[in-house]
Protein backbone atom coordinates (compact mmCIF):
# COMPACT_ATOMS: atom_id res chain seq x y z
CA UNK A 1 0.00 0.00 0.00
CA UNK A 2 3.03 2.26 0.24
CA UNK A 3 4.28 4.42 3.06
CA UNK A 4 1.86 4.79 5.95
CA UNK A 5 1.52 8.32 7.27
CA UNK A 6 1.50 8.32 11.06
CA UNK A 7 0.98 10.85 13.84
CA UNK A 8 0.66 10.74 17.61
CA UNK A 9 -2.25 12.22 19.56
CA UNK A 10 -1.80 11.73 23.29
CA UNK A 11 -1.86 7.92 23.67
CA UNK A 12 -3.18 7.26 20.13
CA UNK A 13 -1.22 6.43 17.00
CA UNK A 14 -3.09 7.72 13.94
CA UNK A 15 -2.10 5.83 10.79
CA UNK A 16 -3.39 4.50 7.52
CA UNK A 17 -5.35 1.26 7.58
CA UNK A 18 -3.53 -2.00 6.84
CA UNK A 19 -4.96 -5.43 5.99
CA UNK A 20 -4.18 -6.78 9.45
CA UNK A 21 -6.59 -4.24 10.96
CA UNK A 22 -9.61 -5.75 9.20
CA UNK A 23 -10.93 -7.96 12.07
CA UNK A 24 -10.66 -5.14 14.60
CA UNK A 25 -12.31 -2.63 12.28
CA UNK A 26 -15.19 -5.03 11.68
CA UNK A 27 -15.64 -5.56 15.41
CA UNK A 28 -15.71 -1.83 16.08
CA UNK A 29 -18.28 -1.42 13.31
CA UNK A 30 -20.58 -3.91 15.06
CA UNK A 31 -20.01 -2.44 18.52
CA UNK A 32 -20.82 1.13 17.38
CA UNK A 33 -23.39 0.65 14.59
CA UNK A 34 -26.39 1.93 16.54
CA UNK A 35 -25.41 5.57 16.99
CA UNK A 36 -22.29 4.56 18.90
CA UNK A 37 -23.87 1.53 20.59
CA UNK A 38 -23.81 -2.20 19.63
CA UNK A 39 -25.86 -3.30 16.64
CA UNK A 40 -27.57 -6.22 18.38
CA UNK A 41 -30.28 -3.84 19.58
CA UNK A 42 -31.65 -3.65 16.03
CA UNK A 43 -30.03 -6.40 13.93
CA UNK A 44 -29.24 -10.12 13.99
CA UNK A 45 -26.43 -11.31 11.73
CA UNK A 46 -23.06 -9.90 12.72
CA UNK A 47 -21.02 -10.88 9.65
CA UNK A 48 -23.69 -9.61 7.25
CA UNK A 49 -23.82 -6.18 8.85
CA UNK A 50 -20.05 -5.97 9.11
CA UNK A 51 -19.80 -6.66 5.38
CA UNK A 52 -22.45 -4.06 4.61
CA UNK A 53 -20.73 -1.39 6.70
CA UNK A 54 -17.04 -2.01 6.02
CA UNK A 55 -16.30 -4.42 3.15
CA UNK A 56 -16.18 -1.84 0.38
CA UNK A 57 -13.74 0.36 2.27
CA UNK A 58 -11.40 -2.33 3.60
CA UNK A 59 -11.41 -4.49 0.48
CA UNK A 60 -11.81 -2.01 -2.40
CA UNK A 61 -10.35 1.30 -1.20
CA UNK A 62 -8.14 0.60 1.84
CA UNK A 63 -5.79 3.45 0.95
CA UNK A 64 -8.53 5.93 1.92
CA UNK A 65 -8.97 4.50 5.43
CA UNK A 66 -7.30 5.43 8.71
CA UNK A 67 -7.21 3.93 12.21
CA UNK A 68 -6.52 5.12 15.75
CA UNK A 69 -4.36 2.66 17.64
CA UNK A 70 -3.79 2.54 21.40
CA UNK A 71 -2.09 -0.15 23.43
CA UNK A 72 -1.34 -2.09 20.26
CA UNK A 73 -5.02 -2.36 19.30
CA UNK A 74 -7.26 -0.45 16.94
CA UNK A 75 -9.71 1.61 19.00
CA UNK A 76 -11.31 3.60 16.21
CA UNK A 77 -11.38 4.09 12.48
CA UNK A 78 -12.27 6.42 9.65
CA UNK A 79 -13.38 4.59 6.50
CA UNK A 80 -13.47 6.87 3.48
CA UNK A 81 -13.69 7.19 -0.26
CA UNK A 82 -12.49 9.92 -2.59
CA UNK A 83 -15.27 9.19 -5.10
CA UNK A 84 -18.77 8.28 -3.91
CA UNK A 85 -19.94 7.45 -7.42
CA UNK A 86 -17.15 4.94 -7.87
CA UNK A 87 -17.92 3.55 -4.41
CA UNK A 88 -21.58 3.02 -5.34
CA UNK A 89 -20.61 1.20 -8.55
CA UNK A 90 -18.08 -1.07 -6.88
CA UNK A 91 -20.32 -1.75 -3.91
CA UNK A 92 -23.07 -2.87 -6.29
CA UNK A 93 -20.72 -5.09 -8.26
CA UNK A 94 -18.40 -6.49 -5.59
CA UNK A 95 -20.16 -6.35 -2.20
CA UNK A 96 -23.89 -6.46 -2.91
CA UNK A 97 -23.94 -9.93 -4.56
CA UNK A 98 -22.60 -11.53 -1.39
CA UNK A 99 -25.07 -9.62 0.76
CA UNK A 100 -27.97 -10.76 -1.44
CA UNK A 101 -26.85 -14.39 -1.18
CA UNK A 102 -26.66 -14.12 2.61
CA UNK A 103 -29.97 -12.31 2.77
CA UNK A 104 -31.82 -15.21 1.13
CA UNK A 105 -29.70 -18.35 1.52
CA UNK A 106 -28.85 -17.76 5.19
CA UNK A 107 -32.24 -16.26 6.00
CA UNK A 108 -30.80 -12.94 7.23
CA UNK A 109 -33.80 -11.01 5.96
CA UNK A 110 -36.33 -13.23 7.71
CA UNK A 111 -35.04 -12.94 11.27
CA UNK A 112 -37.41 -11.02 13.53
CA UNK A 113 -35.27 -7.96 14.28
CA UNK A 114 -34.14 -7.67 10.68
CA UNK A 115 -37.63 -8.03 9.23
CA UNK A 116 -38.92 -5.30 11.52
CA UNK A 117 -36.08 -3.00 10.52
CA UNK A 118 -36.75 -3.64 6.83
CA UNK A 119 -40.42 -2.84 7.27
CA UNK A 120 -39.54 0.37 9.09
CA UNK A 121 -37.04 1.36 6.39
CA UNK A 122 -39.72 0.77 3.76
CA UNK A 123 -42.13 2.97 5.73
CA UNK A 124 -39.47 5.68 5.97
CA UNK A 125 -38.96 5.51 2.23
CA UNK A 126 -42.65 6.03 1.52
CA UNK A 127 -42.69 8.96 3.94
CA UNK A 128 -40.05 10.61 1.78
CA UNK A 129 -37.28 10.40 4.38
CA UNK A 130 -34.80 9.13 1.79
CA UNK A 131 -35.38 11.83 -0.77
CA UNK A 132 -32.19 12.44 -2.67
CA UNK A 133 -29.99 15.29 -1.56
CA UNK A 134 -27.68 16.38 -4.36
CA UNK A 135 -24.68 18.49 -3.44
CA UNK A 136 -22.33 18.98 -6.40
CA UNK A 137 -18.71 19.52 -5.52
CA UNK A 138 -18.52 17.06 -2.61
CA UNK A 139 -17.19 13.81 -4.16
CA UNK A 140 -15.65 12.30 -1.03
CA UNK A 141 -17.30 10.86 2.06
CA UNK A 142 -16.43 8.90 5.19
CA UNK A 143 -17.80 7.40 8.35
CA UNK A 144 -15.96 7.40 11.65
CA UNK A 145 -16.36 5.38 14.84
CA UNK A 146 -14.46 5.10 18.12
CA UNK A 147 -14.93 2.40 20.72
CA UNK A 148 -16.68 3.49 23.89
CA UNK A 149 -14.08 4.53 26.44
CA UNK A 150 -11.74 5.86 23.75
CA UNK A 151 -13.77 8.82 22.50
CA UNK A 152 -11.81 11.44 24.39
CA UNK A 153 -8.25 12.55 23.80
CA UNK A 154 -8.56 13.90 20.29
CA UNK A 155 -8.27 10.69 18.28
CA UNK A 156 -11.51 11.28 16.36
CA UNK A 157 -10.43 14.80 15.45
CA UNK A 158 -7.01 13.53 14.35
CA UNK A 159 -8.60 10.86 12.14
CA UNK A 160 -10.66 13.53 10.37
CA UNK A 161 -7.56 15.71 9.98
CA UNK A 162 -5.63 12.79 8.48
CA UNK A 163 -8.39 12.13 5.96
CA UNK A 164 -8.69 15.80 5.00
CA UNK A 165 -4.92 15.99 4.44
CA UNK A 166 -5.12 12.85 2.31
CA UNK A 167 -7.96 14.35 0.22
CA UNK A 168 -6.01 17.55 -0.32
CA UNK A 169 -3.04 15.56 -1.59
CA UNK A 170 -5.46 13.89 -4.00
CA UNK A 171 -6.78 17.34 -5.02
CA UNK A 172 -10.33 16.37 -4.05
CA UNK A 173 -12.86 19.21 -4.28
CA UNK A 174 -14.83 18.48 -1.09
CA UNK A 175 -16.31 15.91 1.23
CA UNK A 176 -19.71 15.16 2.69
CA UNK A 177 -20.98 13.02 5.55
CA UNK A 178 -24.20 12.05 7.28
CA UNK A 179 -24.49 11.62 11.04
CA UNK A 180 -27.36 10.40 13.20
CA UNK A 181 -25.38 10.22 16.43
CA UNK A 182 -25.74 13.80 17.62
CA UNK A 183 -22.12 14.54 16.70
CA UNK A 184 -23.06 17.64 14.73
CA UNK A 185 -21.23 19.96 17.10
CA UNK A 186 -18.02 18.01 16.60
CA UNK A 187 -18.20 18.37 12.82
CA UNK A 188 -19.12 22.05 13.01
CA UNK A 189 -16.02 22.67 15.14
CA UNK A 190 -13.98 20.88 12.47
CA UNK A 191 -15.23 23.39 9.90
CA UNK A 192 -18.06 21.46 8.28
CA UNK A 193 -21.23 23.24 7.15
CA UNK A 194 -24.72 21.84 7.71
CA UNK A 195 -26.28 21.15 4.30
CA UNK A 196 -29.46 19.23 5.24
CA UNK A 197 -31.34 18.07 8.33
CA UNK A 198 -33.97 15.36 7.84
CA UNK A 199 -35.85 12.92 10.10
CA UNK A 200 -35.22 9.18 10.11
CA UNK A 201 -37.92 7.11 11.78
CA UNK A 202 -36.79 3.53 11.06
CA UNK A 203 -35.27 3.21 14.54
CA UNK A 204 -38.37 4.61 16.23
CA UNK A 205 -39.24 1.19 17.71
CA UNK A 206 -36.03 1.57 19.75
CA UNK A 207 -35.63 5.32 20.15
CA UNK A 208 -39.31 6.12 20.69
CA UNK A 209 -39.37 8.60 17.83
CA UNK A 210 -37.55 9.89 14.78
CA UNK A 211 -33.91 10.91 15.01
CA UNK A 212 -32.24 13.56 12.89
CA UNK A 213 -29.99 12.70 9.96
CA UNK A 214 -27.70 15.67 9.47
CA UNK A 215 -25.64 16.06 6.33
CA UNK A 216 -22.46 18.12 6.57
CA UNK A 217 -20.07 19.22 3.87
CA UNK A 218 -16.66 20.82 3.53
CA UNK A 219 -15.03 22.37 0.48
CA UNK A 220 -11.30 21.68 0.22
Amino acid sequence: MGHQRESLVEEFLIRQYSAGDRPQVREIAWQTAFMGKPADSFFTGKEFLQDALTAYFTDCEPESCFVAESGGKVRGYLLGTIDTRRMDREFAGKVMPGLVRSFFLRGIGFRAKNARLLLNVAASFFKGEFRDEHFPGYPATFHINMMEGYREGGAGSALVDAFISYLRRKETAGLILCTMSGAGGFFEKKGFTLLADNPRSYFSHITGGAVRARIYGMKL
